[in-house]
């Protein structure tokens, strides 16, 4: 899939359209069928029992699918998520980064498709795995 976006262009449409997602979430790398995205882990992401929330790896998963769409549409702000499903596998650790390896499956028309694994940094095995399914605006 062609790019449309770099990783400057995202993180310019982000700070202007979408600043609600904050400077948590860092696009890492752009792949040739999805991206690469670091959450900086901090005690506001953080659960009882020391671990990331789930809530926080949603977002995680959530924004890396978003930005690997958007890197290949272009700046389409109203991209929406209408799916999620989320298996949780392992306890994240706590005091390191969680990197998450967004994929797209399939960019349609109208639904983009994808899956995404979120791992600890520095550890092989996925924490969390998730499908995602987006709604594409009409042009």
């Amino acid at each position: 899939m062609e790019l449309k976006m770099d990783i400057p262009a995202l993180e310019d449409f982000i700070a202007t359209q979408f600043p609600q997602i904050g400077s948590d979430f860092k696009v890492e790398a752009l792949t040739a069928d999805g991206v690469t995205v670091r959450l900086k882990v901090s005690e506001q992401h953080l659960r009882p029992g020391g671990t990331v929330s789930g809530p926080t790896m949603f977002a995680l998963a959530d924004v890396g699918m978003y930005f690997a769409i958007l890197s290949r549409l272009g700046p389409v702000a109203l991209a929406v998520t209408t799916n999620c499903s989320i298996d949780f596998m392992r306890k994240p650790a706590a005091d390191t980064d969680m990197i998450c390896e967004a994929k797209l499956l399939k960019l349609g028309r109208v639904l983009a498709v994808g899956d995404v694994l979120m791992f600890s940094e520095g550890s092989p095995a996925p924490v969390a795995r998730a499908s995602l399914t987006y709604s594409i605006p009409p042009r």
